[in-house]
C-alpha cells in the first residue's frame, strides 16, 4: 500500500471533480459525531476480537516457551507490512462461541508475497474449532483460492469443540478437501505447528505441501495416548507417537524439525522465498512506483457526508471523489440514469470501474449498469460496487416499463461478470439491490461493511407492514376475526428480529460480509485488495446469457 502523493496529472485528462460538501454545515457536524461513535464502538468490538485468553492462560503459555498467535503472525511478516484481517468478528454475539472462532486470518506479505495467514489461538479454549470457526475458515479458504494467494497455517489447537461437534463435524472435512485442491492447482499451502494438532487437526500437517514442526512441542496424531490405550491397549506417550522428532525422522509428516519457534517461523520464510512466486496479471507500473496522487479532499470527511441513520441519503459521488487517485473519476452516462453512478478512476494506481448508488434502481439505472459491466469486462478492469440501495422501484407504471427485465439483465451481467469484484456496504442494502450490485451470493473478491449499514431482504418497518397486509387479508379470506393486541405484539416481536438480524454486527458475525471497516480506512484496504486480486488472472469475458430483451 502506498501513500506517495505525486502533483502531476500523470497523462490524466479528467479534471478533478470539484466537492460540493460544506464541512462547517450542521448537517456534515451532525453526521460526523453520529458516525464517528459507530466508528468507536466498531473499535471497541474489534479490540475484544485481539483477546487471546485469560492472563493466567497467557503466563502459562509464556512459561512453557510459546509466543501468542498474534506474535507469531506479527514475525512472520515482512517488517512493515499490512495485514488485512478478514472476518474478525465472526461468531460475534453468537452463544457459545469465541470472537473470531479462536483463530487470526488475514493477508500480509511474507518476503514480498501476498499470502493467507492463520493461526490457531490455542489460549482461547485451545484454539479449538467451533461453529464460527467453520464459517470464517470457509470464507478464507474461499478468498485464498479466487485470488490464488499461498496459504501459511500457524497450528496448534485442541480440534473440534466437542461440544458443538455436528456443527464442526460437517462442514470440517471441507478444509482438508480445499488443501487437496489446492495442491492440484499448484497454490502453495505451509503449515508450521506449534503444539497439538490431534485428530482431524492431524491432517492440515498432512495435508499440506510443507510441514514444519517445533522439536519437543509439536504433537500429531489421529488418537493421542488415552484413545490408543483404550482402542487397542498399546500404552504409549504423546512424544513417542507423534512428537516432531518421529514425524521428521521416521513417519516423514514433517518437512523440517525447527529448534523453536522462532526457527520454525524463519523456515516458513525461507520456503514462501524460494517459491518464485509471481502474480498472474502484472500490476501497473503507476502503482508499482508509487506514482498516484492523494484525494484532493480528506478521507475522514466521509464521516460528515455518510449519515449514521440510512434513511438519510448522501451523495455517493462525494464519498467516490474521497477515495480516488487525485479524485478525478470519468463518469459514464451521468445525465441517463443518475441513480446510479457510473464511471472510471483508479486507486493507488490501479483502473477500477465504479458503481455506486444515489437512490434505488429505474429501468435506465439498470440499462446503464448493464452497459457500463460489459465496458469494464472489455477493458479488464475490475469493479468497485458501493451499496446505498434500497432496491428497484415497484409499482404498475414500472412493471408496464419493463423493471424486471431491465433489473435481470443487471442480475445477468454482474453474475457472468469476469473481472474481480469488491463491494462496500456503505448504508442500506435491501432486497434485489444487494443481487445487483454484488453482495454476497455474487462472489465478490472481497465484501466489507460500514458500522452504518444494514442488510436484509427489505427494511423492518417496509418487511414487518407486508407481512401485516398478508396476514389481515388471510384472516379476511377465511372469516377469522383479528385479535389487535396479539397481532400488535406479534408485529412488533418480529419487527425487532429483522432489525437485529439487519444490523451489521450480526451479518459480520456470520461472516456474511469480510469486516466491518472505519469508512475512512477504505481507500487503503481498497488499494491494497485491487493488489491482491492481481494474484489472478484479471480479464474480462462474455456477459451474454439468455435474457429477456
Amino acid at each position: 500500500m502506498h501513500t506517495a502523493t505525486v502533483t502531476t496529472n500523470l497523462g490524466h485528462y479528467t479534471k478533478p471533480i470539484k466537492s460540493k460538501v460544506n464541512t462547517k454545515s450542521p448537517e456534515f457536524q451532525a453526521n460526523y459525531k453520529e458516525m464517528l461513535d459507530l466508528v468507536q464502538q466498531l473499535q471497541e468490538r474489534l479490540h475484544e476480537a485481539t483477546f487471546q485468553g485469560s492472563d493466567r492462560l497467557l503466563a502459562l503459555h509464556h512459561k512453557r516457551g510459546g509466543l501468542l498467535a498474534r506474535d507469531r503472525i506479527e514475525l512472520l511478516l515482512d517488517d512493515d507490512s499490512p495485514f488485512l484481517e478478514l472476518c474478525p468478528l465472526a461468531g460475534y454475539g453468537q452463544d457459545g462461541m469465541t470472537v473470531g472462532g479462536s483463530q487470526v486470518a488475514g493477508i500480509g506479505l511474507v518476503c514480498g508475497v501476498e499470502c493467507m495467514i492463520t493461526a490457531n489461538i490455542p489460549t482461547l479454549q485451545g484454539g479449538a474449532w467451533n461453529a464460527s470457526t467453520m464459517a470464517r475458515g470457509a470464507r478464507i479458504s474461499e478468498i485464498a483460492w479466487i485470488n490464488r494467494l499461498p496459504h501459511i497455517q500457524l497450528v496448534q489447537s485442541a480440534g473440534a469443540n466437542l461440544a458443538q461437534q455436528s456443527r464442526v463435524f460437517h462442514p470440517g472435512g471441507a478444509g482438508f478437501r480445499h488443501l487437496a485442491e489446492r495442491s492440484k492447482a499448484g497454490l502453495p499451502s505451509v503449515a508450521v505447528v506449534f503444539g497439538s494438532s490431534t485428530a482431524g487437526g492431524a491432517y492440515i500437517p498432512g495435508m499440506s505441501d510443507y510441514v514444519v514442526m517445533v522439536k519437543g512441542k509439536a504433537q500429531v496424531f489421529l488418537g493421542g495416548p488415552p484413545l490408543v490405550k483404550m482402542a487397542t491397549g498399546e500404552i504409549t506417550d504423546a512424544e513417542s507417537l507423534g512428537g516432531a522428532e518421529m514425524h521428521s525422522r521416521k513417519s516423514g509428516v514433517s518437512d523440517q524439525l525447527a529448534m523453536d519457534e522462532f526457527h520454525a517461523i524463519s523456515m516458513a520464510r525461507e520456503f514462501v522465498s524460494g517459491l518464485n512466486w509471481t502474480k498472474q496479471t502484472q500490476l501497473p507500473i503507476r502503482h508499482l512506483r508509487g506514482l498516484f496522487d492523494q484525494p484532493l479532499y480528506d478521507p475522514d470527511e466521509i464521516l460528515g457526508i455518510v449519515s449514521a441513520n440510512i434513511r438519510i441519503p448522501f451523495d455517493a459521488l462525494e464519498v467516490i471523489i474521497r477515495l480516488v487517485d487525485g479524485s478525478r473519476f470519468t463518469q459514464f452516462k451521468p445525465l441517463y440514469g443518475p441513480n446510479l453512478i457510473c464511471g472510471w478512476a483508479t486507486i493507488h494506481g490501479i483502473p477500477v470501474g465504479i458503481l455506486a448508488n444515489n437512490n434505488v434502481i429505474f429501468p435506465p439505472e439498470a440499462n446503464k449498469a448493464t452497459q457500463f459491466i460489459q465496458l469494464c469486462n472489455m477493458r479488464d478492469t475490475p469493479l468497485l460496487y458501493l451499496h446505498n440501495i434500497t432496491g428497484f422501484m415497484v409499482g404498475k407504471k414500472y412493471e408496464e416499463e419493463g423493471i424486471i427485465k431491465a433489473g435481470s439483465r443487471f442480475i445477468n451481467a454482474v453474475s457472468n461478470s469476469r473481472v474481480p469484484c469488491i463491494t462496500v456496504v456503505m448504508g442500506a442494502s435491501y432486497g434485489a439491490g444487494n443481487y445487483a450490485m454484488a453482495g454476497r451470493a455474487y462472489n465478490p473478491r472481497f465484501l466489507f461493511s460500514w458500522p452504518n449499514s444494514k442488510c436484509s431482504v427489505m427494511g423492518a418497518e417496509q418487511l414487518t407492514g407486508v407481512l401485516d397486509i398478508v396476514m389481515r387479508e388471510s384472516a379476511k379470506k377465511s372469516g377469522k376475526v383479528i385479535d389487535e393486541e396479539m397481532a400488535k405484539a406479534s408485529m412488533e416481536m418480529f419487527q425487532t428480529m429483522v432489525e437485529s438480524e439487519s444490523e451489521v454486527y450480526w451479518t459480520s458475525s456470520r461472516c456474511i460480509d469480510d469486516g466491518v471497516i472505519d469508512p475512512r480506512e477504505t481507500r487503503t484496504i481498497l488499494g491494497f485488495c485491487l493488489s491482491v486480486c492481481y494474484n489472478a488472472e484479471v480479464k474480462g469475458g462474455n456477459l451474454y446469457g439468455v435474457s429477456r430483451m
